[in-house]
C-alpha cells in the first residue's frame, strides 16, 4: 500500500466530494493547504482528538502545508454538533487558560516545525456587521435546522440559541480564509466542515475536500468522553495510561492498533489476523498498550509502565511510592474518604466506582458506599485503591 493510499484509507470515514478526485490531487505533487481546528472548551486532549492530528501530521511529513488551528474564536459561541443541549458560554480568561495546554498536548502527535498554529480569533473578531451579514446569505437555516440532534432539540422544546446558527459559518469562514484545500475532522464535524465547501465554492469557485476520521470509542465501548470517564488522555502519565489501555474491551483492540499507533498497517493486519485464530486478548492489549505507551512517552517509560502493571495488577503488589494522606475522622463513609483522599473528584464518582466494583481497603473489595471506613480499616490505617493505578496509603492521628 502506497502513502497516498494509506492516508486516504487508513481510520477513514468518507471523503467529500470523493477519495478519487482526493487521491488524484495529491499524486499530482501540488502542495496542498490543509487544516484541523480544535476549540479549546476543556484543558485536555484525549487518543480520540488524536486520531485526526495523527492524519495531520502525515499530510506534513509529505510536505504539505499544513495549519493546526486553534478556535479561540467559535470557542465563544460553542459547537453543539455532538451535543443534545447548548454549551456553556465560556469567558475569554477560561478559553485562554484552556489553550495554554492544548499545544503542549498535541506535540506527542505533531512536529510543529512542520505544522503552522493559528487562532481564528484573528480573523473573525475583525470582521464588520456587513460582513457577517453577506456570511449568513451563503448558507440556509434549513439546512441547519435539518440536522439531526437540532430537530431533536426542537421537537423536546429545547432551546437552541441564535448564536448557534452561526457557528458552521464561522467555522466555513475560516476555510475560506485559510483558501483550505482539505479540512480534517471527525465525522460529528461534518456539516459544518461543508460550509467550508461551500464558501469556497461560491467566493472562489474553488473544489475544495472534506476528510472525516473514524471515531476511537472510550475504553467501555462508548464514545471517548471525560464525561464518562473512559477517555485516555495524551498528558496521562506512564502508568495510568498503560493500565488504561489494559482495561479496553477485548472487541477494540483492533481498532485502538489501527487508530491509536502509528504502527505499519502490514503489522495492523498481521495483529488482526492473530486476533481472529484466537491470541490471547491479554497478550494482545500489553502489546498494545506498551506500543501506544512507547509512542506518547518514549521506550524507557513503556517498560517500566508494564512493569508496573504486571506487579500492581497482575500480582497484586502494592505500587512503588504509594503517596500517604492524613485524615482527621475515619467514622465516615467510604464514598467521602475517597473524596478527602483526593482518589475521586466527587461523592457521585465516588459511589459509580464502589458499585462497579472497583475500589478496595486492604485488598477487601468495597460494595456499599455508606460502608464506615474505620470498620473496614484496620486501626493503624489502610491502603485504598480505586482501579489498577489509584492508590493511597490512609492514615489518621488517634
Amino acid at each position: 500500500m502506497d502513502k497516498v493510499e494509506e492516508l486516504l484509507t487508513r481510520g477513514v470515514a468518507n471523503i467529500i466530494p470523493g477519495k478519487t478526485e482526493l487521491e488524484q490531487l495529491l499524486k499530482s505533487d501540488k502542495k496542498i493547504n490543509v487544516y484541523f481546528g480544535i476549540d479549546p472548551t476543556a484543558t485536555k486532549i484525549h487518543l480520540g482528538h488524536a486520531v485526526p492530528l495523527r492524519k495531520l501530521q502525515k499530510f506534513a511529513e509529505m510536505g504539505h502545508n499544513v495549519t493546526f488551528l486553534i478556535g479561540d474564536f467559535t470557542a465563544l459561541i460553542g459547537d453543539t454538533s455532538d451535543k443534545d443541549s447548548e454549551r456553556p458560554v465560556l469567558t475569554p480568561e477560561q478559553i485562554e487558560e484552556n489553550f495554554q495546554t492544548y499545544k503542549k498536548q498535541a506535540e506527542k502527535i505533531l512536529d510543529f516545525t512542520k505544522v503552522k498554529v493559528r487562532h481564528n480569533s484573528d480573523w473573525l473578531k475583525k470582521l464588520t456587521f456587513e460582513e457577517i451579514v453577506k456570511l449568513s446569505h451563503a448558507f440556509s437555516l434549513n439546512d441547519f435546522i435539518s440536522r439531526e440532534l437540532i430537530r431533536k432539540r426542537l421537537s423536546e422544546n429545547k432551546n437552541i440559541g441564535l448564536a448557534e446558527t452561526q457557528y458552521p459559518m464561522m467555522q466555513g469562514y475560516d476555510s475560506y480564509f485559510l483558501d483550505t484545500d482539505l479540512q480534517i475532522g471527525g465525522t460529528d464535524q461534518t456539516f459544518n466542515m461543508q460550509a467550508g465547501r461551500t464558501l469556497q465554492k461560491k467566493w472562489r469557485n474553488k473544489e475544495s475536500f472534506v476528510l472525516s476520521t473514524e471515531f476511537l470509542m472510550g475504553t467501555d465501548g462508548r464514545k471517548m468522553s471525560k464525561t464518562w470517564g473512559n477517555a485516555i488522555w495524551l498528558d496521562d502519565e506512564p502508568n495510568g495510561m498503560y493500565a488504561k489501555v489494559m482495561s479496553l474491551n477485548d472487541d477494540l483492540i483492533a481498532s485502538y492498533f489501527l487508530l491509536a499507533t502509528d504502527l505499519s498497517m502490514g503489522a495492523v493486519k498481521d495483529i488482526e489476523e492473530e486476533l481472529k485464530k484466537d491470541k490471547n486478548p491479554m497478550l494482545a492489549k500489553k502489546d498494545l498498550a506498551r506500543q501506544i505507551v512507547k509512542e506518547l512517552h518514549g521506550d524507557s517509560e513503556a517498560e517500566k509502565a508494564e512493569k508496573n502493571f504486571e506487579r500492581t495488577v497482575q500480582k497484586g503488589e502494592l505500587p512503588e511510592n504509594v503517596p500517604t494522606v492524613h485524615i482527621d475522622n475515619p467514622e465516615k463513609p467510604i464514598d467521602e474518604i475517597l473524596v478527602e483522599t483526593g482518589l475521586v473528584p466527587s461523592k457521585s464518582e465516588a459511589k459509580r466506582v464502589i458499585n462497579q466494583g472497583g475500589t478496595f481497603v486492604e485488598g477487601t473489595r468495597i460494595i456499599n458506599p455508606n460502608e464506615i471506613f474505620s470498620v473496614v480499616a484496620p486501626a493503624s490505617g489502610a491502603t485504598v485503591s480505586v482501579g489498577p493505578i489509584k492508590f493511597v496509603k490512609v492514615r489518621w492521628d488517634k
